[in-house]
């Protein structure tokens, strides 16, 4: 058995700590290179704002990005809904698919957990998950009824973060 028929498992980085989308980074850089294909999906980020954005895609990984160029406070605006469902439309073709060895949905879940999205759809797109696909979902406010559909869930916890000092998000570091 190859070292590409092991894969297929599901990773779930969420939590208010900070690291989640890094860590799924993390795992990209080593998946491409070990030779396999990754796509990373990004729910509620514009394209071209985030610094891994770039870098990525010259390290060989597909990266679309789906998301205004706004934050999401209180509320989402019917078009970060509209937005976060193409998203989610685009991850239920990638995830299905079995052309990528990892997949990675980020933001997934603060879109859940802003209900721009329903539970039971995602649900379904795990589920529907090639066999040799390792899939990896991030973001804050991961529904805990997703954990027992994962192998991995890791929950970042905050200890402490200069937001709590007033320091905004630095470029490079937070985006």
């Amino acid at each position: 058995m190859s070292w590409k028929e092991k894969l297929g498992l599901v990773h779930i980085y969420t939590g208010n700590g900070k690291g989640k989308t890094t860590s799924a980074l993390g795992l990209a850089v080593r998946m491409l290179g070990s030779g396999g294909k990754v796509i990373i999906l990004q729910f509620m980020k514009a394209p071209d704002v985030y610094g891994e954005q770039k870098k990525i895609r010259e390290c060989g990984a597909v990266i679309e990005s789906f998301g205004l160029p706004k934050f999401v406070h209180g509320k989402p605006e019917p078009e970060d809904i509209e937005a976060a469902k193409k998203a989610l439309q685009r991850a239920k073709e990638v995830v299905s698919s079995g052309e990528w060895n990892l997949v990675i949905l980020d933001e997934l879940c603060v879109a859940l957990g802003f209900k721009m999205l329903n539970i039971k759809e995602v649900k379904e797109l795990i589920e529907s998950k090639a066999p040799h696909t390792e899939l990896v979902l991030t973001g804050r406010y991961c529904p805990e009824e997703l954990f027992e559909l994962a192998d991995y869930v890791t929950d970042m916890g905050e200890v402490k973060h200069p937001y709590q000092r007033g320091i905004l998000a630095r470029r490079g570091v937070e985006y």
